[in-house]
């Protein structure tokens, strides 16, 4: 099995945190391609700047995904896959990415949403800065789980670097953590953002009650989706864009907008 993963943001620190937990997380017999978002921001913490990152991720799919159904990649664009991984809390372009492709296309908010909804019937979310809990709490409202969220939380200080922030936070995030847990009632935390990747294997034993870490999910999730076999989608609201008119595009991504339409407007096989 090959997944892509993709850092949304252009933070090469947090790509590398995102590499190392999908490293340790994925099966031994998962292939990892990570890739950093071509253009945006460090990172990712509105609405306006998912909105950008969307984009970028849109790009890098259909570079590496195109074609993934047939089992190769468009020529010169890279090798097929057989899952993407959103590697941002917020799913940045989900679920609209789902329309892209024949292969699934995994968030890792929507993945630690579903890890965090098996093991617990209420979930806190700890996350790195005030100003994301808004994206956040649109993302859990939108992937229907409003009604089990306990709480976010999350630092109320300026970062010093995005990709030092487990360390110049590990402290605070693990008092928010507790606090979830003992003020909040959460059967299970969600540690949020590619940032945090890696940190609930340091925190193990700290927490009393299940820690989620969205990039494990995330891998985890994707390849138990793909090894299902589902199917793709032909019909329904995420099957491929109609065919009309679009200008000003790049290539790749007009290319496997055409191949996504083409696969969708096929004939059904006889029966």
């Amino acid at each position: 099995m090959k997944l892509l993963v993709i850092n949304p943001n252009i933070s090469d620190d947090v790509t590398a945190l995102i590499e190392a937990e999908a490293l340790r997380s994925a099966g031994p017999d998962t292939e990892l391609i990570v890739r950093t978002a071509g253009h945006g921001v460090e990172y990712i913490e509105t609405r306006f700047e998912a909105l950008i990152a969307a984009g970028a991720v849109a790009e890098l799919i259909a570079d590496y995904a195109h074609d993934a159904g047939t089992g190769r990649g468009r020529e010169g664009s890279g090798p097929a896959v057989d899952g993407v991984v959103v590697a941002a809390f917020g799913d940045p372009g989900m679920p609209a990415l789902k329309e892209l492709v024949d292969v699934p296309v995994i968030g890792i908010t929507e993945a630690a949403l579903c890890a965090a909804a098996l093991q617990g019937h209420r979930f806190s979310i700890i996350a790195i800065s005030d100003r994301i809990q808004a994206w956040y709490l649109d993302c859990v409202e939108r992937f229907g789980f409003g009604g089990r969220l306990a709480s976010i939380r999350s630092i109320n200080q300026s970062l010093n670097s995005i990709g030092s922030v487990q360390a110049d936070f590990k402290e605070t995030l693990l008092e928010l953590s507790l606090q979830a847990v003992e003020e909040d009632g959460a059967d299970v935390v969600i540690l949020a953002g590619a940032p945090l990747a890696g940190l609930a294997r340091e925190l193990e034993g700290q927490i009393p009650v299940p820690v989620v870490d969205g990039i494990s999910a995330g891998i985890r999730m994707t390849e138990a989706v793909v090894a299902l076999k589902s199917g793709a989608h032909r019909g329904g609201s995420f099957a491929a864009p109609p065919v009309k008119r679009r200008t000003g595009l790049s290539e790749s991504l007009d290319a496997a907008l055409a191949t996504a339409q083409s696969a969708h407007h096929s004939p059904s096989p006889s029966l």
